[in-house]
């Protein structure tokens, strides 16, 4: 395209054309990641919250059958 845009004496016109092209090909690359990654991170959080619920109810339930055994 370059090449066209300096026999037809349009490079700047050519070169944003190609600039608006590249752009839009990163947007689109951008958000086609972002679509991937979100619910992966939604499974990391999620997992983290349960591992800490967890971590926070094991202890809670092991001192109500102790105190219930007394």
């Amino acid at each position: 395209m370059l090449a066209v845009g300096e026999e037809t004496g349009a490079t700047d016109t050519v070169l944003i054309k190609v600039a608006d092209f590249y752009e839009e090909e990163v947007t689109t690359a951008i958000d086609s990641l972002a679509s991937i990654i979100e619910p992966v991170m939604i499974l990391f959080l999620g997992a983290g919250v349960g591992l800490i619920a967890a971590s926070v109810m094991g202890p809670i339930a092991s001192l109500s059958s102790n105190v219930g055994n007394s």
